[in-house]
């Protein structure tokens, strides 16, 4: 399994992925490829992405059953426990820890 999220992508890269992948939400694309195609389309993704975002899931054999990568600016960083891949959040400007 194959998941991409897309955040502010534009127009041409939506339609360069509806060709390989089906597009269950807006900017939400599933589907199922081997690893070859996997990085083919993430490829895609890198070139057209401009000043969007976007992650890229897919199923594998570890500890978690899946890995995951990020592309572009977003709050959401990921960050590496003892091995395991967790997501961790930047403040936003201006916010303060309390």
């Amino acid at each position: 399994m194959l998941v991409i999220v897309l955040e502010n992508a534009p127009p041409r890269l939506r339609g360069r992925l509806a060709v390989w992948l089906l597009e269950i939400r807006a900017g939400v694309y599933v589907g199922n490829y081997s690893r070859k195609v996997r990085e083919h389309i993430w490829s895609q993704v890198e070139a057209g992405i401009e000043d969007g975002n976007a992650v890229i899931a897919w199923r594998s054999n570890n500890e978690m059953g899946f890995e995951f990568k990020t592309l572009g600016a977003n709050r959401r960083l990921p960050a590496d426990w003892d091995g395991v891949r967790l997501v961790s959040f930047s403040p936003e400007k201006g916010e303060v820890d309390l």
